[in-house]
């Protein structure tokens, strides 16, 4: 395919847009609010209303506001200000929109006041965010390469394949200043130049989709809204490595999410933007999907390359490095859903683009997801620096019914509790580390002054235990001795000693632990530790 042809495309798909857009969450927290029903019920209410030839009604991915879903968004193409004279789109939000609603909302149409919720996109929850893995989120049908193609989808791919060689996509991205978006936050640019330099006879690209952090929905909406760009994303790192086979791993738990990265692998290979010759050039390169049965810790490279492999999901040491002896012995390169979203527009906008976005050590934008004790729960992507009170009070409207934050849990298992005295501190790599927390893969969990911090420490220490792969003694027994001891503290029967104990324990397990899940098992409980002792020594007391 030359790029006449997918811009032959991307024409078509715009010229067959009529002027109404109706667009209707599908994803997977709206479907289980019934807005598959609520999709039909618009069709029928457009075809009943006689509108069919000027309104289109789309299923689209994660509109971000989670908690108003069914999220229904009617654009009207373009109105004129008369005090500009400048010419926008004329959006409109509804939400926790029922099948009941679709004749209200099409009845607006022809001028009738509203009588469903609506919302506003104006609002800071939306006006904070900066969308670049997102953009294309709640914009586009999932289930349409030609709805990709049209807001510039494979362009990526092709300016590589044709105009750059493997370097220079490598320092493309080592420019950008881009890293690793599932926790670490490792340079991408320099793991990229490790595989691409290493020696081997076959290399593999790997997609970390195994998202398992509670509380964390990030990587499964850009899945279920975008899957194509992740396709995208992975095809030119693997240009640029030098691999041919690339494996999305991805749990059972998100069947919407493999179902469309399914359809746009076939669509993809249809049209010959996967598979042999890409875009007639000689670069070839197949994606599988590989399922995981929803382990934790094979969220964990080399427990997750196991698994792929066929052999049970257990860690083991390091190095080797999978960029040197990875996937049966080979050069393998692993990153996770997020980290490809952001390749295509880096390529496409430059990494100069990209590298002015954010702080001088954490480049462009983090996407996260805002649950807890907070109004605006969903996803949101704000560029790196951004404070956490803007994050929690103005983009998620701090804690319902006038109650006060308390602290915001980042990171996970393997993160910490931050307490609202920080929250001026900007989410950065650097700044959350100095806190005793960590990026993470994006969860964010908002508590309110009626969190015990204890039982917090407490449930994470027993995801954890309750995760363990039992592979090595530090975390197979520390976790549980752990979860004990905060048990009894929490039920008021503990000593001092037991608190210096605890304290030893954590610091046992975290630097004798095989891999991440056990040496990042014991941050919650050092982060309350150092930010709420008083919460311990109170029950201690008591």
């Amino acid at each position: 395919m030359e790029l006449t042809e997918l811009l032959e495309i991307a024409q078509k798909e715009g010229s067959q847009q009529k002027p109404v857009q109706i667009r209707c969450c599908i994803a997977a927290g709206c479907l289980s609010a019934n807005s598959q029903a609520v999709k039909q019920q618009l069709e029928a209410a457009v075809t009943a209303a006689e509108l069919a030839e000027t309104v289109q009604v789309s299923g689209v991915g994660c509109m971000r506001l989670c908690c108003q879903g069914p999220l229904v968004e009617v654009e009207t193409g373009e109105k004129v200000d008369n005090a500009s004279s400048s010419a926008s789109t004329d959006s409109q939000l509804y939400e926790k929109v029922t099948p009941e609603d679709a004749p209200a909302i099409i009845a607006t149409l022809h001028g009738q006041a509203a009588t469903v919720q609506q919302g506003s996109l104006t609002q800071p929850f939306f006006a904070g965010q900066m969308p670049i893995v997102l953009e294309n989120s709640g914009k586009i049908d999932p289930e349409r390469i030609q709805a990709y193609i049209a807001a510039e989808g494979y362009q990526a791919l092709y300016h590589v394949l044709r105009e750059m060689t493997p370097s220079e996509v490598v320092d493309t991205i080592t420019r950008s200043g881009l890293r690793g978006r599932g926790g670490a936050g490792y340079p991408t640019g320099l793991k990229w130049a490790t595989v691409a330099k290493a020696k081997g006879e076959r290399k593999f690209v790997i997609c970390n989709a195994d998202e398992g952090d509670p509380g964390a929905f990030m990587d499964r909406s850009v899945m279920e809204s975008d899957p194509h760009r992740v396709l995208e994303g992975m095809a030119i790192a693997a240009y640029a490595v030098g691999a041919s086979q690339g494996y999305i791993y991805i749990r059972a738990e998100y069947p919407i999410a493999i179902n469309r990265l399914q359809t746009a692998i076939r669509q993809a290979q249809h049209l010959g933007m996967l598979g042999s010759q890409i875009f007639e050039s000689p670069f070839d390169f197949k994606i599988d999907i590989r399922i995981g049965a929803g382990a934790y810790v094979c969220g964990e490279e080399t427990a997750l390359m196991a698994s792929i492999e066929g052999k049970r999901g257990t860690p083991h040491p390091r190095p080797p490095y999978p960029a040197e002896s990875g996937l049966w012995g080979y050069p393998t390169l692993i990153n996770n859903v997020e980290t490809f979203a952001n390749i295509a527009p880096i390529i496409r906008k430059g990494a100069d683009w990209f590298a002015s976005i954010g702080t001088e050590k954490s480049k462009g934008t983090k996407v996260f997801a805002l649950a807890g004790k907070v109004r605006n729960t969903g996803l949101i992507e704000v560029p790196m620096g951004t404070s956490l009170r803007q994050i929690v009070e103005e983009m998620g409207g701090g804690v319902p019914d006038d109650g006060i934050t308390k602290a915001v849990q980042t990171g996970g298992p393997s993160g910490g509790c931050i307490p609202a005295s920080a929250f001026d501190t900007p989410v950065d790599y650097e700044s959350l580390s100095n806190l005793g927390s960590i990026m993470g893969s994006g969860g964010m969990i908002v508590m309110d002054q009626s969190t015990n911090m204890v039982d917090v420490a407490r449930f994470f220490m027993e995801f954890c235990m309750d995760e363990s792969c039992g592979k090595c003694i530090p975390c197979r027994v520390g976790t549980v001795q752990l979860h004990g001891l905060l048990t009894k503290i929490r039920e008021g029967k503990a000593s001092l000693a037991d608190l210096e104990l605890l304290e030893e324990l954590c610091d046992m397990v975290q630097n004798t632990s095989l891999c991440g899940l056990g040496q990042s098992a014991p941050n919650p409980v050092f982060s309350t530790l150092r930010y709420f002792r008083d919460e311990y020594l109170a029950l201690i007391r008591n």
